[in-house]
């Protein structure tokens, strides 16, 4: 135990960007002060910016630092997401939505899903996705308590922002609770001679930013944890075979889609990102199955408006650190590994580190005990989320190119094929400890990329064919009401932009 009287913590953040200023603003949330926060991080240096797009688990975020969602929207023109419509990724022309939230209501220990592959099977018409309100939603744009509507329940939701004005965003909330920014340039390291800690930051300018606890968020360069301590990096683009994406922001469609949309391509996919002031896009590729002039023209070509910047190009591989939590330095971001974009990971990576280094935090110390406890966690969330993108790519009757063919027939991990065999043999999925995407979006991906069970669980049949019916009928009928109960995602941001500036009006006009 450290004495109470003893000066407190000094932890330097290394890097700004999404994940410096998530950390900043967490800490100085929840410690109130009994720790020294410093972040340096240099104008010169950009950063990827990566994440315009999320899942729920941000709004729990936002919610501990005690940030208002209208002001939250309004300072990172954000929007909405109910969840991602995937175009071509089963078959080229059909199109499935993985939707956030529940689809259907389970009876019992059953899962909905299991009524309805019976119902299903003896000739119902009804799609999967009529039973989930984000899918219903989201195909009609809608989000949001409609006028004159009391107790409208919403829909789970997460947002799409600009995710270099939520760093400034954070920034603003940090340092106004006593973070300190140094602004410079890294150069390198001293470490410790006996224990082989971190023990300062050495500046370009010759300055020195001495600690007792590191963070890296220094992004691919892996400044800290990679360059300094060693700690190499797990790859795994067999599985995951894009390492590239062309990033390019332009003009809308004319409307603010409540969604993610991904479209695959011939060697990848590509994302499109409805925000206020423009829509982000990219093509994520693998450049062994095609080459960057080509990607970048497939992205040109199918942009839903005027191109409003300069194409920016990512180089990465999929994968993670060996150990996220070295010593005295614990890496977040990019620092710590990358999985692709595909389902909106990388700020919840960044949350989930952050989450865990709250709950497990140290003192000068650093006990091995809490550092092996990170680790084996962090470990976990990566593989877990790594297997469900593994999913989209590999369940696919798509062959009509060499990069389709390759992920088709690839060899996966032993934890994904047995996910899906259970799935193929009896319509059962076991969400595994306490990873990240739950029944239904296993379900959804599932579905969707074209598993079908062989059956249902034996207990669906014990229900007379009427009760089923009523049953089936019901659930339909419930979300078709909580939906008919919500705005227009455009009216609904419209709403809460100019209640910012009602607010911010001085009194008496002007």
């Amino acid at each position: 135990m450290e004495n109470a009287g003893q000066k407190p913590m000094r932890v330097v953040i290394a890097g700004g960007g999404t994940a410096g200023w998530m950390a900043a603003a967490a800490l100085a949330k929840y410690f109130g002060g009994t720790v020294a926060i410093t972040l340096v991080e240099s104008d010169e240096i950009g950063t990827v910016g990566v994440g315009e797009a999320t899942i729920p688990q941000i709004r729990l975020f936002n919610s501990g630092l005690g940030i208002d969602e209208r002001e939250f929207l309004r300072e990172t023109n954000g929007t909405i997401k109910l969840g991602i419509e995937f175009v071509d990724w089963r078959r080229r022309g059909e199109r499935y939505f993985h939707g956030f939230g529940e689809v259907g209501r389970a009876i019992g220990l059953v899962p909905f899903h299991h009524y309805w592959l019976r119902y299903a099977g003896e000739g119902g018409e009804l799609p999967l996705e009529e039973f989930s309100p984000n899918a219903v939603a989201a195909r009609e744009g809608r989000f949001g308590p409609g006028a004159g509507v009391a107790g409208a329940r919403l829909p789970a939701s997460a947002y799409h922002f600009d995710a270099t004005l939520y760093a400034r965003f954070l920034r603003r909330y940090a340092e106004a609770r006593g973070v300190t920014r140094r602004e410079g340039k890294v150069l390198s390291c001293t470490r410790n001679g006996g224990t082989g800690f971190i023990e300062a930051l050495e500046m370009e300018k010759g300055d020195r930013i001495a600690g007792d606890l590191f963070i890296d968020c220094t992004g691919f360069r892996a400044l800290l944890i990679g360059e300094t301590l060693g700690i190499d990096y797990e790859d795994w683009s067999h599985w995951l075979p894009c390492d590239r994406a062309f990033a390019l922001p332009s003009e809308g469609r004319g409307r603010l889609d409540p969604f993610t949309r991904s479209t695959a391509r011939g060697a990848g996919w590509q994302w499109e990102i409805p925000l206020q002031h423009r829509t982000g896009n990219g093509h994520v590729f693998a450049s062994a199955f095609t080459d960057e002039q080509a990607a970048l023209a497939t992205l040109t070509g199918t942009l839903p408006g005027k191109a409003l910047a300069e194409p920016r190009l990512l180089r990465f591989a999929t994968g993670k650190r060996r150990r996220m939590w070295h010593g005295n330095c614990v890496a977040l971001g990019l620092s710590s590994g990358f999985l692709e974009p595909l389902e909106s990971t990388s700020i919840h990576l960044i949350q989930a580190g952050i989450a865990r280094l709250l709950a497990l935090f140290p003192d000068r110390s650093c006990d091995p005990a809490l550092v092996e406890e990170f680790n084996r966690q962090l470990d976990f969330e990566y593989e877990a989320i790594r297997d469900f993108l593994i999913l989209h790519y590999h369940a696919t009757d798509r062959e009509d190119t060499e990069f389709w063919r390759y992920c088709r027939t690839m060899a996966i991990p032993e934890s994904l094929s047995d996910k899906m065999e259970l799935f193929r043999a009896s319509g059962r999925i076991v969400r595994f400890n306490t990873e990240l995407f739950d029944v239904p979006s296993w379900l959804q991906v599932m579905w969707g990329q074209g598993l079908r069970p062989r059956t249902y669980h034996p207990m669906v049949d014990a229900a007379p064919d009427a009760d089923l019916t009523r049953y089936i009928a019901m659930n339909a009928g419930e979300v078709r009401q909580q939906v008919d109960t919500l705005d227009l995602h455009e009216t609904y941001i419209a709403r809460v932009a100019r209640a910012g500036r009602d607010t911010a009006a001085p009194a008496g006009g002007g």
